[in-house]
């Protein structure tokens, strides 16, 4: 995998290659490209911001998978993949990356480009190549016609450093001033089918405001969750980067909280279903995430040990990889299963009109901010009644129930911060507080917990396990010592007052 970063103009009938100045311009061989892509009927790829091609003319391998942008100063960022194979057979790892986007949907032929390119490599004095700038002129093919015709410039970076990116930007603003024209980069694909690849996706997150009703404040929350969860799922497949996985297992979290927050406005066998649903993903994404964050922490931790305890580390983390293979293959398992399909399409359905009560209608279509310091207050008084019941010196057992009590809490007031504004904001940072608290509390629990199984096998590595709990011990302390700060704090400030 690599991530392409470029720019795309649009040249006009006068334009001819600039000069760059401090950088050196040479002219490469002419390239014949022909290019098959590949989506959903009703092109769910693309209108994602995904393209996936199989290309000749060109070296490496003909499939590239290209996952959606992120465009800033009219420069796409790209994650792209390339993949062996053959035309029309799509590589099964390519169809697994997109599977949340194809949902059991069928992958065929939906245009035939060719293009001839002519490349321009751009040089330092050093003749390290920093850019390439690829003119070129696009056929879109239909059997053997010619149906359309159209001419663009990219200019990529070919390095992900500080000099190439540099240099992307001062070339193509000396290929604007030569007669291109820049606009929001757009792949060659849009370009060719045009209209329908350009109709939004199938979930899209609505604008909401003060005067938004609680039924489209549903509608929005429900979107939002459902938008980040297809983003990062191909990033949790891929597992380069333990983000995605984290930011997915948020949004199952949120969507399910929110869910549960509006459940007397929902229809009541619809809202339980997709909650079960939603439980059963966060039971396959959990494990493998807390074994992220117990990686970190014992590899952070591993570094406070004297030098001659830190090798006994090494073997702690080999047992660690062990449990997070296991892991993320019961993941995988999940994600690859005719169920997630199934709960994808649910959701999807469930984002685009949630299914309101019928004896809540009219409540629905009020302003939401009439209801939410009601919703809110409730989750509030179910946290205050858990700390208020706990004994004088709490397990730990209940510190972990009153964190999932603030989480709760948190997630409400964010539900509907977007309608009541900065007071609802303010009171979610308060309880957001308590729960970080008691987050890393638990962490320390589990990670001593780990460590104490693993002394089990571990005879020789006993003396660094010793340390490691003594470490987490201490910082148990410390956050015990803490929470009720922070506790009074969120309880005692005026940022409540709105409730």
């Amino acid at each position: 995998m690599t991530t392409e970063r470029e720019a795309k103009l649009i040249p006009n009938d006068a334009f001819g290659m600039p000069t760059f100045e401090g950088l050196v311009a040479v002219s490469q061989p002419v390239r014949e490209l022909d290019a098959t892509y590949y989506d959903t009927p009703d092109l769910e790829l693309v209108r994602w911001g995904i393209t996936l091609r199989f290309r000749t003319g060109e070296p490496g391998a003909p499939w590239t998978l290209k996952l959606p942008d992120d465009v800033s100063n009219g420069v796409i960022a790209r994650e792209e993949l390339a993949f062996d194979g053959e035309i029309d057979i799509v590589p099964d790892e390519a169809r697994d990356v997109v599977r949340c986007f194809t949902r059991g949907s069928p992958l065929r032929r939906v245009t035939r480009l060719h293009t001839t390119r002519l490349p321009v490599q751009v040089r330092d004095a050093d003749g390290q190549t920093l850019v390439e700038i690829d003119d070129d002129s696009i056929s879109v093919v239909d059997g053997v016609r010619t149906v359309d015709h159209f001419r663009e410039v990219e200019v990529e970076a070919t390095a992900d450093s500080p000099a190439s990116r540099a240099a992307l930007h001062s070339t193509v603003a000396a290929l604007i001033h030569a007669g291109c024209r820049a606009e929001r980069p757009v792949p060659k694909l849009v370009r060719a089918i045009g209209r329908q690849a350009q109709e939004p996706p199938s979930v899209v997150v609505m604008p909401v405001g003060r005067h938004t009703s609680t039924a489209d404040l549903i509608r929005h929350l429900t979107a939002a969750s459902v938008v980040q969860m297809l983003m990062h799922d191909p990033g949790v497949r891929l597992g380069h980067d333990p983000e995605a996985l984290h930011r997915y297992r948020v949004a199952t979290r949120r969507l399910r909280s929110d869910l549960r927050t509006f459940s007397r406005l929902l229809d009541a066998d619809l809202s339980a279903e997709l909650r079960d649903e939603l439980q059963w993903l966060g039971s396959t994404v959990g494990p493998a995430r807390d074994l992220d964050v117990l990686e970190a922490r014992l590899a952070a931790n591993a570094r406070l040990l004297s030098d001659v305890d830190q090798p006994a580390t090494t073997e702690l983390l080999a047992r660690l990889a062990v449990s997070k293979r296991a892991a993320r293959d019961g993941l995988l398992a999940a994600l690859r299963s005719d169920r997630y399909d199934g709960t994808l399409r649910t959701l999807v359905k469930f984002a685009t009109e949630p299914p309101i009560a019928a004896a809540a209608y009219r409540k629905a279509k009020q302003p939401a901010a009439h209801v939410a310091s009601s919703l809110v207050k409730r989750r509030w008084n179910q946290l205050a009644a858990a700390v208020d019941t706990m004994g004088e010196h709490p397990t730990d057992t209940e510190l972990h129930q009153i964190r999932i009590a603030a989480k709760r809490c948190r997630y409400a007031a964010e539900a509907v911060a977007p309608v009541v504004g900065g007071s609802a904001r303010r009171f979610a940072a308060g309880v957001e507080a308590i729960q970080a608290v008691l987050g890393d509390y638990h962490d320390t629990v589990v990670a001593e917990a780990w460590l104490r199984n693993a002394a089990i096998e571990l005879v020789d590595a006993r003396v660094a396990i010793g340390g490691l709990i003594a470490i987490e011990r201490q910082e148990r302390a410390h956050l015990r010592d803490e929470w009720p700060n922070t506790w009074h704090r969120a309880s005692k400030s005026s940022a409540r007052n709105w409730l």
